[in-house]
């Protein structure tokens, strides 16, 4: 949405970060989630002119796109209640996670 959408404090910082990431050939992945926050941002706002680009954007620079089950909600659901700390920075203390910015 910052790459996308009005100025914002954070829209530079997101443009520099998937540049690095572009540059280093990283494999860059979202999920259909990712679209659904568009569609809601755009109706609430009414700026429905503004669906299209940002789906364009966001397909044009992801290698993939994952979808949300059932499934997937169901073990996000069991990782949250499992792991209360696991929020923000709490991902940090999660093995096999990295923060890149």
């Amino acid at each position: 949405m910052h790459l996308v959408g009005a100025a914002h404090p954070h829209k530079t910082d997101a443009q520099r970060l998937l540049e690095r990431l572009a540059t280093r050939n990283r494999r860059l992945v979202s999920d259909a989630e990712a679209l659904q926050k568009i569609l809601h941002r755009y109706v609430a706002i009414r700026r429905r002119d503004a669906i299209q680009p940002a789906f364009d954007a966001l397909l044009g620079v992801v290698d993939e796109l994952f979808p949300i089950t059932v499934e997937t909600v169901t073990l996000a659901r069991e990782v949250v209640l499992g792991s209360p700390d696991l929020f923000d920075r709490g991902f940090d203390a999660a093995p096999g996670i990295r923060r890149i910015c």
